[in-house]
């Protein structure tokens, strides 16, 4: 069985038996098949996919043109049973607004939010339509507010519990090694590979060279060994146990990492004394970081 064949398959157990061919819910439907405004429908709240490529939604819209709507998108009322907000066909509903649908068929089925959010993910992990980082946000919604276990998540999209592990460990990269994943840079593979650099400043120089050089995972991977080996003492007698990081410190640096697009370094020396470090890679990054940090270009200083 492959791994396609397999997602969603641990959903009956989990979310009821309410799974049928193509990931729709049979229990729970409210109305067969219907014509919706597209106006009254939301998007799926818990998408976890937040890129669309414009020449995937036109080939799509020209599809539906030509063919018409072969499966009808899945919606759920709104709290206020006014609207609906949207279960399934997320790809489809945009297509369609290209086209300047003013009502699209649908199925309306009750479905509640951690279903949404399993089902959002079952459909894109099938069309491997996620980003490495879409992809363990998608898992730590599940885990954060739905209280599921790593078994849990593994069972309801049909992949392993390690694999599930690995891709929730993802959101501890820098940020700036997060961006190259979320742009497409990096690949799932780069970005568990260079987990294993304790050190944020060279995991993130680690990544650019990796982009720069086009190298694959293996080449990753073995780069990173090589790091690891050259980094480590000949002998640790009488070497004092290296400082646990103060947790307040590095949540500073995650967050003055994630407004500047870059990593950042706070050295604290103690009494209230410490420097600063952040990351550029060339001339036009340091000029990003510049814009950033004073809200000025570097050409109203240096011009």
């Amino acid at each position: 069985m492959s791994g396609r064949d397999r997602l969603g398959r641990g959903l009956e157990a989990i979310l009821g038996d309410y799974i049928q061919e193509g990931g729709v819910p049979r229990q729970g439907e409210i109305a067969g098949p219907a014509s919706i405004a597209v106006r009254a429908i939301s998007p799926n709240p818990f998408q976890p996919r937040r890129t669309f490529r414009t020449e995937e939604l036109t080939e799509l819209a020209a599809s539906i043109k030509a063919n018409g709507l072969l499966q009808p998108i899945v919606v759920r009322l709104s709290a206020s049973r006014r609207t609906y907000e949207l279960v399934a066909g997320e790809r489809r509903l945009r297509a369609v607004k290209q086209l300047g649908w003013s009502d699209i068929p649908a199925q309306v089925r009750e479905v509640e939010d951690r279903s949404l959010l399993v089902l959002a993910l079952v459909e894109n992990l099938q069309r491997e339509e996620l980003g490495p980082l879409e992809e363990c946000q998608g898992y730590q919604q599940l885990r954060d507010k739905f209280g599921y276990t790593q078994q849990e998540i593994a069972d309801a999209v049909g992949k392993s519990r390690s694999t599930i592990a690995n891709t929730l460990r993802l959101a501890a990269l820098p940020p700036s090694v997060r961006r190259l994943l979320d742009e497409g840079a990096l690949s799932m593979g780069h970005g568990r590979a260079i987990l294993a650099m304790e050190d944020p400043i060279k995991a993130a120089d680690l990544a650019r060279e990796a982009v720069a050089g086009d190298w694959s995972v293996r080449e990753t991977e073995k780069r990173v060994r090589e790091l690891l080996e050259r980094g480590k003492p000949e002998d640790d007698t009488g070497i004092d146990e290296k400082p646990k990081p103060d947790p307040g410190v590095g949540a500073l640096e995650e967050a003055l990492g994630d407004h500047l697009g870059t990593r950042v370094q706070i050295q604290w020396k103690g009494e209230g004394k410490g420097a600063i470090r952040i990351a550029f890679q060339g001339t036009r990054d340091l000029e990003r970081v510049f814009e950033a940090v004073t809200g000025r270009e570097a050409g109203e200083v240096v011009g």
